[in-house]
């Protein structure tokens, strides 16, 4: 919360105070640049999009044109991502999900955001459920597509991956980054090399340094979520494609079963992990709609 003071009658506390303004609007701006944050819109409601892995939030530029009129809309990048200083990337603060889940509240501090719609690809539907359990009060609703609270199978569980399989993923990363990039972008959207949402998530995930895509793919791909989804009380809107490579859709439902709070769930005829990028003319009509609306009691 910002409050405003009276006038105080010493000069050296006017002095201390403006002083200690001038570092905090410092402090915030730091923020703001490192994540690229943009603000668009007219809107009363503040909706804040998040990209996943290998992504910016140039993933997005199928949709926004269709909130900018309804919504206040918040975009920034994942630390990591190609669009970010790389110098700014903390290998131990983001060797856990909870290091962009406290980026993403800084942020909404940052912006005076009092509550939000929040959309979330991939791990930003776990980063963002990681920021509503510690500030519920923040989002109204999570909008989750293809999320995961686990990608190891275990016991009673099918997360797509065998320890074996993430083992060889990482080691094709750390080999040659640009090989591995070209292979896997087709794999990841669905399509040949040859469609433009191929081409554009070959050249986001291409801009990320090697070093970091690494950490990053090993921070995502080795978490278990599952304990903590109780604790989600917010309510939670799960989209998923139908054929997903990252994502079976399997595990849409057991978020649905597992989550604490009102949830929903919605197949897309959708082929791909980044959908919103390949199919947008499936996945914006169903996006809207349940930005739109709230899950029937």
């Amino acid at each position: 919360m910002w409050c405003q003071l009276g006038p105080v009658s010493q000069t050296n506390q006017q002095s201390s105070n403006r002083k200690r303004k001038k570092r905090q609007r410092a402090a915030m701006g730091i923020v703001e640049e490192a994540h690229n944050v943009r603000v668009l819109g007219s809107g009363q409601q503040v909706l804040v999009l998040a990209h996943g892995f290998g992504t910016d939030q140039s993933v997005w530029k199928h949709l926004v044109p269709h909130l900018v009129d309804d919504y206040r809309v918040i975009m920034y990048d994942n630390m990591g991502a190609g669009t970010t200083n790389p110098e700014y990337f903390d290998f131990e603060r983001y060797s856990t999900l909870e290091g962009y889940a406290y980026d993403l509240l800084a942020i909404l501090e940052e912006l005076r955001v009092g509550s939000c719609i929040f959309v979330g690809h991939s791990v930003s539907g776990m980063i963002g459920a990681i920021a509503a359990i510690t500030r519920p009060d923040l989002f109204t609703k999570l909008v989750m597509i293809a999320a995961s609270p686990r990608y190891l199978n275990d016991v009673d569980y099918y997360g797509g991956f065998e320890q074996e399989e993430l083992e060889q993923l990482f080691e094709a990363i750390r080999s040659n980054y640009k090989a591995w990039c070209s292979g896997f972008a087709p794999l990841a959207v669905g399509g040949d090399m040859d469609s433009v949402a191929v081409q554009e998530f070959s050249r986001t995930v291409f801009n990320m340094r090697p070093d970091i895509a690494l950490s990053v793919a090993q921070t995502i791909f080795q978490s278990d979520l599952r304990q903590m989804l109780g604790l989600i009380t917010v309510p939670c809107h799960i989209l998923q494609s139908v054929k997903d490579l990252a994502v079976p859709v399997v595990v849409s439902e057991y978020l649905h079963q597992n989550l604490g709070g009102q949830s929903i769930v919605e197949v897309m005829s959708s082929d791909g992990h980044l959908p919103q990028l390949s199919s947008p003319e499936i996945v914006n009509p169903v996006l809207l709609r349940h930005i739109r609306y709230d899950i029937a009691v």
